[in-house]
């Protein structure tokens, strides 16, 4: 697992770790430490249990008192903290299991740490968005508990794939979201179809709002807003 230099992405945010491979639990600390992250680290499932609130969890499911599943289950049970599921096991009956039992996501190791960074923030980007106010930027107004959008006052019909996208964009206004993270989260991280796919869905997108200087290209990157 490679570990970049931390760019402060998470500020604030704390995240429980529960893993048992001291070497794995000192790796994601230190990485998620950088990026800004308050970090707790605990290797069995009854110290995850007990422990105080988080922001999100990441979740070994081979722990040495209980599954990792059972964990899940029981923190699914208290409350909707975002979890993401990081363990050896591959097989698709795991990752089924894991997910019906409340898991957000599921990263199967080896993994890098930029793509683990993605997934925590598309997971918390979804559970920010339950709970946001419509955003407004600029002639820009995006309603995500109604599924809406205007511009200028004037509601924009669109797809649910764009309004995907769109939230994606508006939910950190000026930040450039990267083609990954938009897939994470729109199309969700199993999506093995062509890529090109989002670009013909900005293209109707950008139509629709009728300004194309509302969204931006960062090339080599993705996406974002652009200035209000």
């Amino acid at each position: 697992m490679e570990i970049p230099a931390g760019a402060g992405t998470f500020d604030g945010v704390r995240v429980l770790v529960v893993e048992d491979d001291a070497s794995i639990a000192a790796q994601l600390v230190r990485g998620l430490t950088r990026a800004g992250c308050r970090v707790t680290a605990v290797e069995t499932g009854g110290k995850a249990l007990a422990a105080d609130p988080t922001d999100l969890v990441i979740l070994d499911l081979g722990l040495p008192d209980m599954d990792g599943t059972e964990v899940c289950r029981r923190l699914r049970a208290t409350g909707d903290v975002p979890i993401i599921v990081v363990t050896a096991r591959s097989d698709e009956r795991d990752k089924v299991t894991a997910l019906d039992l409340g898991a957000d996501d599921y990263l199967a190791k080896p993994f890098g740490f930029a793509e683990l960074t993605a997934r925590m923030r598309a997971v918390l980007r979804r559970s920010r968005a339950r709970v946001d106010q419509p955003v407004q930027h600029g002639s820009l107004r995006v309603d995500l508990a109604a599924h809406r959008v205007e511009v200028d006052g004037v509601e924009i019909s669109l797809t649910a794939k764009e309004f995907g996208i769109l939230a994606c964009l508006a939910a950190e206004p000026g930040r450039a979201v990267s083609r990954e993270e938009i897939f994470a989260a729109v199309w969700d991280e199993h999506w093995y179809g062509p890529t090109r796919v989002l670009d013909v869905h900005m293209v109707s997108l950008r139509r629709k709002l009728g300004d194309p200087a509302l969204i931006e290209t960062v090339y080599g990157v993705g996406f974002r807003l652009g200035p209000p």
